[in-house]
């Protein structure tokens, strides 16, 4: 198993050998997230869907399987990205999902809320006192992205995402107690732990038929 020294050894390697790819992952979340929540429909959906699709091909084979090697899983962890990579990639095509935010007040605030926390993650690792090449940043590294992507599917229409939302959850939930937070020291992941366990809540609803979601039906 990784020490934390060991780990935050392969992030930094990995954050030099990408730059400046970090910077135009995270302009270009911000101006897609924008978009969905400005000026929502079929550019933005298409537009979002790239984005995570590429984004989720990124963390597979440049994260984990390129630099991410010493990672425990990272094989694994690196199919699964890519997986959900083609699987965004793929509705591009088919066009079965579409982003709204949520016509509930407090759904609609709280989502808005959260995506800024997500796109705030460098800041966060700054706090929490990790320095270029180190700072982690959505898009650019699997677990800000991860917590996108799962916010994105908590207002996705329709909401029958099941394979996608296993493959993000198994990332968010189970490993930030014990992995993350607790042996690397990665605090920033409590945003993706928190969005994990949002999301879980949300998906559990709506299998029994409880969501509160209303979405808009226009675009």
């Amino acid at each position: 198993m990784l020490s934390a020294q060991e780990f935050w050894d392969v992030m930094g390697s990995y954050g030099a050998g990408v730059w400046p790819a970090q910077v135009v992952f995270l302009v270009a979340a911000v101006l897609l997230m924008l978009m969905v929540f400005l000026k929502p429909g079929d550019m933005a959906d298409i537009l979002i869907k790239l984005y995570l699709a590429v984004s989720c091909l990124w963390a597979g084979i440049v994260f984990f399987i390129i630099f991410g090697k010493g990672i425990p899983g990272y094989y694994v962890f690196g199919s699964l990205f890519i997986i959900a990579g083609i699987l965004f990639g793929v509705d591009l095509f088919r066009r079965r999902m579409a982003f709204r935010l949520p016509s509930l007040g407090w759904r609609r605030s709280l989502t808005v809320v959260l995506t800024l926390i997500v796109l705030c993650y460098p800041i966060f690792s700054i706090v929490f006192g990790h320095r270029f090449p180190e700072v982690i940043v959505v898009g650019a590294f699997p677990c800000p992205t991860t917590a996108l992507a799962l916010l994105l599917l908590t207002i996705a229409v329709p909401r029958r995402q099941g394979i996608l939302y296993i493959i993000f959850l198994f990332w968010a939930v189970p490993f930030p107690p014990f992995l993350q937070l607790s042996r690397w020291g990665v605090y920033e992941d409590i945003i993706m732990f928190g969005i994990g366990i949002y999301s879980l809540v949300l998906l559990v609803k709506n299998w029994q038929g409880k969501s509160p979601q209303s979405t808009k039906a226009s675009s």
